[in-house]
């Protein structure tokens, strides 16, 4: 009784610390995760469990405990720091720009460097170890996007949320932006029989990401997050018409412990040439 008194404690401070836009935010997001989960019961684009391999690591070490000790150092540390040599905050260069037109810039900008980075990753054989656990879920669901390697997210939220900072975006730039992304990967990942027809030559969906979680043919291709357009312009789509995937998941074996996922990107290289 006591441990959970002790816990609503907490959660009540927690609640009561946050801004307007990191409740509203955060709201979005579980609400987001709800309907999915439900969607993905009703309309399911493949059978699967809903407690499915790996749920637990997904949820509780990537989702929370990871998210949220990466969001320290990113923004206590890393940001801060950058910010106090440079002083770039201090001009205030985006202060006067209105919110959603700095959503709409930071969005586009941030998701062709996503676009760029990720194609990288699949080229890079030491990129692609820190990737390598974002392919390893043989399910793909709502939840399965939020595997990835903590060097990987610290990577790319740094490159993501630095820029919004040091322009002097206000804070509910952060929280909107964070939103956008949660939901979106939320979405492309989704087990969701979904057809958006022709706006999947611009928006991404789960219609072209699913092929990118493949062990056959579309894993090497459909690399945007939110714009399928990327895919488009540079000739990396893949959308066959009329097959279904068959299977998700990594050609080679990998750990099922969370721990044993953060220390096998960092094993030795083979020195057999293999096929990633």
């Amino acid at each position: 009784m006591e441990f959970l008194t002790n816990m609503s404690g907490h959660l009540y401070e927690f609640v009561s610390n946050l801004t307007n836009a990191e409740l509203y935010s955060y709201i979005i997001i579980l609400s987001t995760a709800l309907i999915f989960s439900l969607l993905e019961r009703a309309f399911p684009y493949k059978e699967q469990k809903f407690l499915r391999k790996g749920f637990f690591n997904d949820l509780v070490l990537y989702t929370i405990a990871q998210s949220y000790i990466l969001g320290i150092i990113i923004f206590t540390f890393i940001i801060y720091y950058i910010d106090t040599i440079t002083g770039l905050s201090r001009l205030q260069l985006f202060a006067d720009t209105p919110i959603w037109l700095q959503l709409v810039f930071f969005t586009l900008t941030h998701d062709l460097y996503i676009y760029l980075m990720h194609r990288w990753q699949h080229k890079n054989k030491y990129l692609w170890r820190l990737h390598e656990a974002h392919h390893s879920p043989d399910n793909v669901d709502w939840l399965a996007g939020s595997r990835s390697h903590a060097f990987e997210i610290l990577i790319n939220q740094t490159i993501e949320f630095l820029p919004i900072i040091l322009l002097g975006s206000p804070p509910e730039v952060i929280a909107y932006k964070g939103v956008i992304s949660a939901v979106w990967g939320m979405y492309i990942h989704s087990n969701i029989n979904i057809t958006t027809g022709p706006l999947q030559y611009v928006i991404n969906g789960p219609e072209m990401h699913r092929w990118h979680h493949t062990t056959g043919k579309g894993r090497n291709r459909n690399f945007a997050t939110k714009l399928a357009i990327w895919d488009w312009l540079f000739g990396t789509a893949y959308l066959p018409l009329g097959d279904k995937v068959d299977q998700y998941g990594l050609k080679t074996a990998f750990p099922d412990n969370f721990f044993r996922q953060f220390i096998f990107a960092f094993r030795c290289f083979s020195t057999k040439k293999k096929s990633e």
